[in-house]
């Protein structure tokens, strides 16, 4: 009887361990994915230089990436949503490596533009899917595991500019190339994930025919107000963070007059920032509910971005740590909250709202750049600085996503 036991308990405790595995990995490979998207952003000087760029075009490099990444990833959520492919995701890598390889060798704009997209196809496979992963590997705590799962992103995206100020720099734009290493070792976690998934899914198979019962019973007017609020408040969200992550380091270069590494430097600042509010919006989320993190992580950052254009240098670094915090904190709480209000629609929902936040965070760069060359950055830094007020609007949502029909979901320890 003790001997029964004592095997159960060490078959929870060795599936708990595969989970929290399955977990680091997935972050692990989103911090790859994330280092080359970053590569792109915190190489534009030099491309600048290279091929004789105006912010116009700067803004069109980004619109190219988020783009791509944007219309693909509610199609690629949809689609395995039906047909789950567990190895999908090493053929998503398998295209940011090839985007990565083309950028360095780029020798014209269009070069560029192409290898740009090339990247942005890997993130629409990549992010629908490995949020599903982690969903499947959260044991219940949704806001927790998305959190473990976006901060990787988010601190891939926070060391790509201090890669590129102390490697490609120096180097030339050849030295893109050396970051397809990380690709490749992503490529061949992302194949025991894959491997890890699809046990999983078959093991989940009458879950998944309830979770289609439930998505049944969800009427499209029952979730179209709250998701509506949802997108607004994300575009809200995204289209700042975009004037920073593309803008921030002209900005700075312009108006303090300082190197361009020191304002890399002052970016990587802002993008730590944005790690810790992404560690800190999930785990919050879980205990208090993601409509109050969502409330408080949109709307309250309007005093500091308010207050953002008008700060020397010393507060301008030091007004970016709660915006970054702040605004970081809602994602991980916006993602778990639609993915409650739709379930079984695990994959259409993260590709909708990662695919948007991509699609708006590119278009606010082509319109951002467009509105620098023909005014100034500091004037873009004015008028985004309003955008937080859209917070307003998470006053409408509904107290909890649980008022929507729903199936009760058990951890997962295969």
């Amino acid at each position: 009887m003790a001997s029964s036991v004592n095997d159960h308990s060490s078959a929870r405790e060795a599936g708990e361990n595969t989970v929290v595995a399955i977990l680091i990995a997935v972050s692990v490979c989103h911090m790859f994915n994330d280092v080359i998207q970053s590569l792109i952003l915190a190489t534009y000087p030099l491309l600048k230089q290279n091929f004789a760029l105006d912010f116009g075009q700067i803004g069109l490099i980004t619109f190219a990436f988020l783009g791509t990444a944007s219309l693909l990833q509610p199609v690629v959520g949809y689609v395995t949503d039906r047909y789950p492919t567990p190895y999908s995701l090493v053929v998503g890598m398998g295209s940011s490596l090839a985007g990565l390889l083309l950028m360095a060798a780029a020798s014209s704009f269009t070069m560029v533009l192409i290898a740009a997209s090339l990247i942005g196809m890997g993130s629409s496979v990549f992010h629908p899917e490995s949020s599903r992963v982690a969903r499947l590997a959260s044991g219940g705590r949704h806001g927790l595991a998305q959190s473990v799962f976006q901060v990787g992103g988010n601190f891939g995206t926070a060391i790509g500019p201090l890669l590129a100020a102390f490697i490609i720099l120096p180097n030339g734009q050849g030295a893109i190339a050396w970051f397809a290493i990380m690709a490749l070792v992503g490529m061949m976690l992302l194949g025991g994930v894959g491997s890890w998934y699809g046990k999983t899914l078959k093991l989940k198979r009458v879950s998944m025919e309830d979770e289609r019962k439930a998505v049944e019973a969800v009427t499209r007017k029952s979730v179209a107000k709250p998701i509506a609020i949802l997108l607004a408040l994300t575009f809200s969200k995204h289209f700042y963070l975009v004037s920073l992550t593309s803008f921030y380091i002209f900005y700075l270069i312009q108006s303090f007059d300082i190197s361009v590494q020191g304002a890399q430097v002052y970016l990587f600042v802002f993008l730590g920032a944005v790690v810790a509010g992404t560690v800190i919006g999930g785990p919050i989320g879980d205990r208090i509910g993601s409509r109050r993190v969502i409330w408080w992580s949109i709307l309250g950052v309007l005093p500091f971005t308010l207050a953002l254009p008008y700060a020397n240098l010393f507060w301008t670094v030091a007004l970016t740590i709660p915006i970054g915090v702040i605004l970081a904190s809602a994602f991980p709480a916006i993602v778990v909250y639609a993915q409650t209000l739709i379930p079984g629609q695990v994959g259409m929902v993260a590709g909708l709202f990662f695919g948007f936040a991509f699609g708006i965070a590119g278009i606010g760069a082509a319109l951002l750049g467009w509105l620098a060359d023909r005014t100034s950055i500091d004037f873009v830094y004015h008028i985004c600085a309003f955008l937080p007020a859209i917070g307003l609007l998470a006053v409408f949502l509904p107290e909890t996503g649980a008022a929507m029909p729903k199936m009760a979901e058990k951890p997962s320890t295969v």
